[in-house]
């Protein structure tokens, strides 16, 4: 199973997000686990190489699993850790190999298009000091079929 970090950067009530080239949907940025590697160590790495900056003490605010199906199988499965960062250190790149990063005012993320799953993880950890655990169900033309998150959010 893939396992990925990211992180939420949130300074002077911007998110720092990043612009992935194939759908044009907005993530925080973070990446893939290499084997044997910590979450933290994970997240602080790769958010490294992605934005050109070191976030300080991240701190783990979801825990999630994401499922592809086709038809009544599923196709692909992966888990995320997010994180969580007020403060970090080191110059933005002007330039990332994987899409284009934007300081978005905290009251512009939501309105950013990205996956549905997403957007109910940012929806929470912008607006919550509760942990959040969850499982996305998804086509794998990335249509939300199905989510289960803890806490569960009063629409």
């Amino acid at each position: 199973m893939q396992r990925v970090a990211n992180c939420i950067l949130r300074v002077n009530e911007h998110v720092l997000m990043l612009k992935k080239p194939r759908r044009g949907w907005y993530v925080a940025p973070g990446g893939k686990m290499e084997p044997g590697e910590n979450i933290k160590d994970s997240v602080s790495r790769e958010f490294k190489e992605e934005t050109g900056l070191s976030i300080q003490n991240p701190e783990l605010k979801g825990s999630f699993t994401f499922i592809m199906r086709e038809e009544e199988q599923t196709a692909q499965e992966w888990m995320m850790f997010t994180f969580y960062s007020t403060a970090y250190s080191g110059e933005l790149l002007e330039v990332s190999d994987e899409g284009e990063l934007e300081w978005v005012p905290v009251d512009e993320v939501l309105k950013k298009p990205m996956a549905e799953g997403d957007r109910e993880i940012f929806k929470h950890i912008l607006s919550s000091d509760e942990q959040v655990y969850g499982t996305f169900v998804y086509t794998t033309d990335f249509r939300l079929i199905d989510q289960d998150l803890d806490p569960s959010r009063p629409e």
